[in-house]
């Protein structure tokens, strides 16, 4: 007999506008502890330094994790001219120093060398793993932490204002990038050092500016929904599970085809009026694999693979 999952049973997404000087993982366990949900992940680490969208997933939404991982971003960030820091960012010790403060036409000047496919070096105090530890782990006993180059892909890189010491720029980028690497390697383009020295997240998908909530103002909607009850599903702040799904088809299922799939099962589309609905959904019945969300009347039924008329579950939402 499994053992029944203390707290409440929450699905859906917060989207956190994470104040600066937490950890994406505090932030993780201060959102489950003020709703008091069974389980909580979050979609793509934030550095206490920063501040700005950190997407929660809360109980089924979690089965959602990596799709939102996968969604471009878009961050605010200001470089610091004249120092290199161990860090990429002003937590660090200053390694290096240079005299050389790059102007607003010399700035614009490396801006599309970093737009595109680049090479970028990540951190060394970053979260990636050596042979099983965390660099940063490495990096603060001292050790020396040799990360290999990656392919990260840029959208856009703007150069927002600049100042003799000080520039802001903002960049929307692919999966794995990291911004502290971008500013290190920009000022080295420059002939000179930088570091990050204010960075906030302003959007992951379709997790913005525009819904996101404090944790003051969470903690707030939470105590008083306890108050009259309990927590209800659409209570403001808690966003659907399907948010992070916002750039798949979503195929709308019949009342007769949930069972099957919450099973395991595959169901054929194969009348007339299934093709329709496939089209309907902006599926093309001829495309090897589509990856789809089903649903029915809006509720949450699986994560399914679409190959031609058959329709497989991948990821059954219980909710």
């Amino acid at each position: 007999m499994s053992r029944r999952r203390k707290g409440n049973k929450v699905n859906g997404w917060v989207n956190l506008d994470k104040p600066v000087g937490m950890t994406s993982t505090q932030a993780v366990g201060k959102v489950r502890r003020i709703l008091n949900a069974q389980k909580a992940g979050h979609a793509g680490t934030l550095d206490p330094l920063a501040s700005g969208i950190l997407p929660i997933a809360l109980g089924e939404a979690t089965k959602t994790v990596p799709y939102a991982q996968d969604r471009s971003k878009t961050y605010e960030f200001s470089v610091t001219w004249g120092q290199q820091r161990d860090t990429d960012d002003s937590e660090g010790d200053v390694i290096a120093r240079s005299a050389i403060r790059p102007d607003q036409a010399a700035i614009e000047g490396i801006l599309d060398s970093f737009t595109g496919e680049i090479e970028q070096i990540p951190p060394r105090f970053s979260a990636i793993k050596i042979d099983g530890a965390r660099a940063y782990d490495l990096a603060r006993a001292g050790e020396d932490v040799v990360l290999k180059p990656r392919i990260v892909f840029i959208d856009s890189l703007e150069l927002q204002s600049a100042t003799p010491n000080e520039a802001r720029f903002v960049v929307r980028c692919g999966k794995g990038t990291y911004v502290r690497s971008l500013a290190r390697d920009m000022a080295q383009a420059l002939g000179t050092c930088g570091y990050v020295s204010a960075l906030r997240r302003t959007q992951v998908g379709g997790f913005t500016e525009k819904n996101a909530i404090s944790l003051e103002k969470l903690e707030e909607i939470s105590n008083s929904a306890a108050s009259e009850g309990g927590w209800p599903s659409d209570v403001e702040g808690l966003l659907p599970l399907q948010t992070a799904l916002d750039d798949i088809p979503a195929l709308a299922l019949k009342a007769d085809e949930t069972a099957p799939l919450r099973n395991g099962q595959e169901i054929g589309l194969v009348s007339r009026p299934d093709f329709e609905r496939l089209t309907q959904a902006g599926i093309n019945s001829k495309e090897a694999v589509v990856t789809a969300f089903a649903h029915f009347n809006g509720a949450p039924v699986a994560l399914v693979e679409i190959e031609g008329p058959y329709v497989a579950p991948v990821k059954v939402f219980n909710t």
